[in-house]
């Protein structure tokens, strides 16, 4: 067995020299078992190198799908969660109806890549856990400050994935908004990143043009030599697994929440998504495709959308009372859209309705810079949206009455819902009452 590598140095490196000594003679209970109970030959720079090198390729993706997905919501519009970000708030723009399937993309990525990274992550903190447990915890004022980033990057992730996950599963346990807590969580995390990533980089490339590991068995399997961060155990013990079969290992459960996963956002895979209850179908039917909030959610009741539903349309002075007999005398468009959710599923269909720019001329608002689209429901953030001009003008924006050649399920919005091409499918409004033209 080869002989263990020295612990790292303990001398301290910088003032205050005496804080740093004191801290090193009073350990607290634990730190030495726990040190003694991490004991793997295969920790060490090179296998925390290559989990962190495919963290830092799709991070990254993680984090600017997010931010997209923020803008598509309309901060112009001040219809962002959160509204007031402050110094925080980034350069927007009007969120573009095509590629119709844009938001899909983008929110299907953020929402998919999350989940799969789950178990890099989890291989990540695995393999650097004993650095965790050191005493001190700095022997400098730099290090200190490369502590607090790992701090903060370790619990940013861990934040923005558990409570990322209890959102799509719409478990909502942690007492706090979740739009404004994952906003400034992601900050933070982001931050901490770029700290992180600027302090480690040079070893990591360092690491990764050394020898490789990947292809030692697990009977050949040993440790690294010892490295200035010390992530190889100071007693290892003998190897039950090789690198290779950690990365297999964390591939391989990558692997597999991506296949119970991205049929949330492949129609043709709706039923492998066994992850996200909420993004498979309810039936067969032609309106069995899922739905985020259902009528009975939504507070919305019978005697609302019956006969007696009107929609409303306003311009100015001029109003025109519209009921669902009258819509669908009306000239009919038909289009095959995606329909996204925030929660990460999406799906295409085939809707039918009237032009939003058609409705807008009934009024005498030809050329309209917003449309306030106002919900049958009381309650509930997402009642009401507005819709910037592009959006309320392009040829594929309806009004829709019909789906899959039947009338819209009470689920899906009937009387009347909102279809926009690479809209969020919160701001598609179903149970239309009333749509306000400003021009």
């Amino acid at each position: 067995m080869p002989a263990s590598p020295p612990p790292p140095d303990d001398t301290p490196s910088a003032a205050p020299a005496a804080l740093w000594r004191g801290l090193a003679r009073h350990r607290p209970p634990g730190v030495d078992a726990a040190d003694r109970a991490w004991r793997s030959p295969v920790r060490g720079p090179w296998l925390t190198s290559v989990l962190g090198a495919v963290l830092l390729a799709t991070l990254p993706l993680v984090i600017v799908t997010g931010l997209l997905d923020w803008i598509a919501y309309g901060p112009r519009l001040d219809q962002a969660f959160p509204r007031d970000v402050g110094w925080l708030h980034p350069p927007v723009f009007d969120w573009p109806t095509r590629p119709a399937w844009l938001f899909r993309l983008t929110q299907g990525l953020h929402v998919t890549l999350g989940i799969v990274l789950v178990p890099v992550v989890l291989g990540k903190l695995w393999s650097v856990v004993p650095k965790l447990f050191d005493w001190p915890p700095a022997r400098s004022a730099a290090q200190l400050l490369e502590r607090l980033s790992l701090l903060l990057l370790v619990g940013g992730i861990l934040f923005q994935t558990i409570t990322g996950l209890l959102n799509i599963q719409y478990a909502y346990l942690f007492g706090f908004d979740f739009y404004t807590a994952h906003w400034y969580g992601a900050w933070i995390f982001t931050a901490a990143l770029v700290t992180h990533v600027a302090i480690k980089l040079p070893r990591m490339v360092t690491a990764l043009r050394g020898p490789g590991f990947a292809r030692t068995p697990v009977e050949r399997t040993r440790p690294e030599p010892a490295d200035p961060d010390g992530l190889v155990a100071r007693r290892p013990g003998p190897a039950t697994m090789s690198r290779r079969g950690v990365l297999a290992l964390v591939g391989g459960g990558a692997l597999l929440l991506a296949a119970l996963t991205v049929g949330q956002s492949v129609d043709a895979l709706r039923r492998t998504a066994l992850l996200l209850p909420r993004g498979r179908r309810v039936d067969d039917g032609p309106t069995g495709f899922p739905v985020n909030r259902s009528v009975a959610a939504a507070g919305v009741t019978p005697e609302q959308t019956g006969p007696g539903w009107r929609l409303t349309l306003r311009s100015g002075n001029r109003t025109l009372t519209l009921d669902r007999a009258r819509l669908l005398a009306l000239a009919q468009h038909t289009a095959v859209l995606p329909i996204a959710c925030v929660e990460g599923w999406s799906t295409s269909q085939t809707w039918t309705g009237v032009r939003l720019r058609d409705l807008a001329a009934l009024v005498g608002a030809a050329g309209p810079v917003t449309a306030r689209v106002r919900s049958l429901e009381r309650a509930g953030l997402f009642r009401e949206a507005v819709l910037h001009g592009g959006q309320v003008t392009d040829p594929d924006a309806l009004l829709a009455l019909r789906v899959n050649g039947v009338d819209l399920s009470p689920d899906h919005g009937y009387p009347a819902r909102i279809i926009v091409p690479a809209l969020p499918g919160v701001h598609c409004t179903k149970w239309v009452a009333e749509i306000v033209f400003d021009g």
